[in-house]
């Protein structure tokens, strides 16, 4: 298994160190093509569908392409601009893994440490499985662990930590109505209540995508003896000018600022509407927190496409960010992947991130692009083999899967892919 992942992270990492020297061996771009890209967003927005956007492709260090598209608010009116503040939901997961990363590099966090132990309840949770009664009723027991949940579980999200959704068994309804987030809780209480409920799958046996990397946050505070903004300011967002990027909206001048879905577009789940980041509550969620531009998420993008570094200040390995964006859920695993599986067939995931491991049908897209999403509707991938990254920022919950798959689409072909 180590040895399988070994040859996949050579792969990625060599493709880390050769990206940036792409130069005439990297596709690019036709102006035709990007005339469609722009056509196409135009046409999601003259029909309706979504407020505005901004799209910006970036290769070999330099812009090349960066188009602002209609409004941030339709109550407003205000055009979409380069300030404008998103809300990155999920596309904080490789912020808070990157963080926890530079602990791994310096000895203080093991991917192999149990969660156990920075975190102790851990060793005492159960397993739920569901099993049906002598009256035909499903019913749940609970079983000891097989093994520890590590945090390699928590950054590939194999630590039996969903979400929890009603119509997806008994763990999740539990997690649905275990009021996790009443009475304002900080990180530590948070946490503190996902111990209390049982784990959905044994650590290590399934994909499934919940709160794993708000436990992975957690961790970061117990390490740090810091909250998990103070420590991604100080080591991560301040240094490469990330000012916009944070869990909250707090100064009132910047709230028009912030996008805004359509007005009919606004549930995230049957249970919650889009959040409000002018809200400040105590949770720091590293799975889904954050607010931020299309221009401090640039930075972060080229961090990774650089192999870690960005304008002269080093923050991760090569190898680290080769490790992050290997496979680490393969078949050698073992790791059965859910039937939520949202990264789709063609792809693993890594550390943080989803991993391009097969070439969709009719494509030609790269293998080792690396990328991940929002469900506000944000989405961003790195294509080392390009040199390029891309970032889309919008609001629409309702419209994010089919925009992404399509925009992709037009972008590669744009390409010559």
């Amino acid at each position: 298994m180590r040895g399988c992942r070994a040859v996949v992270a050579a792969l990625v990492l060599a493709l880390v160190a050769t990206g940036a020297k792409a130069g005439s061996e990297a596709h690019s771009f036709s102006a035709a093509g990007l005339a469609k890209v722009s056509d196409y967003v135009r046409n999601e927005i003259a029909t309706g569908k979504i407020p505005g956007a901004i799209l910006l492709l970036q290769q070999h260090g330099k812009p090349v392409y960066f188009e602002s598209f209609g409004v941030r608010d339709i109550a407003t009116e205000l055009s979409m601009s380069p300030d404008t503040i998103f809300r990155l939901y999920s596309m904080s997961k490789p912020i808070t893994t990157v963080i926890a990363m530079m602990l791994v590099e310096e000895g203080k966090l093991a991917l192999s440490d149990p969660v156990s132990k920075y975190v102790p309840p851990f060793a005492k949770m159960k397993v739920g499985v569901e099993r049906r009664g002598e009256d035909g009723k499903t019913v749940m027991t609970q079983e000891p662990l097989k093994r520890p949940v590590t945090i390699e579980d928590l950054m590939r999200h194999t630590a039996g930590l969903p979400y929890g959704y009603y119509g997806g068994g008994i763990v999740n309804k539990d997690y649905a109505d275990a009021g996790l987030f009443n009475n304002d809780p900080d990180n530590a209480e948070f946490v503190a209540r996902l111990t209390a409920l049982p784990l959905a799958e044994q650590p290590g046996t399934q994909w499934d995508y919940g709160h794993s990397t708000d436990v992975l946050g957690r961790v970061i505070e117990v390490i740090t003896g810091n909250s998990l903004f103070q420590v991604e300011k100080e080591r991560l967002l301040g240094p490469l000018g990330m000012n916009e990027t944070a869990f909250y909206v707090t100064d009132p001048a910047k709230w028009p600022l912030i996008a805004e879905p359509m007005p009919k577009d606004r549930t995230i789940s049957p249970v919650a509407d889009i959040r409000d980041p002018r809200r400040l509550l105590r949770w720091e969620s590293g799975g889904g927190g954050m607010v931020g531009t299309i221009g401090d998420y640039a930075r972060f993008s080229q961090m990774l496409l650089n192999g870690g570094s960005y304008q002269g200040k080093r923050y991760l390995k090569p190898e680290t960010i080769a490790l992050m964006a290997s496979d680490h859920i393969g078949p050698e695993t073992g790791v059965v992947r859910d039937k939520n599986y949202y990264p789709g067939p063609n792809s693993g995931f890594g550390l943080g991130l989803a991993v391009r491991t097969s070439v969709p049908e009719n494509t030609n897209w790269p293998l080792g692009e690396y990328r991940w999403d929002g469900v506000g509707g944000t989405f961003f991938f790195i294509d080392p083999a390009d040199d390029l990254f891309g970032i889309f920022m919008v609001q629409t919950p309702s419209q994010r899967g089919r925009i992404q798959q399509e925009l992709k689409t037009l972008i590669y072909q744009a390409m010559g892919r």
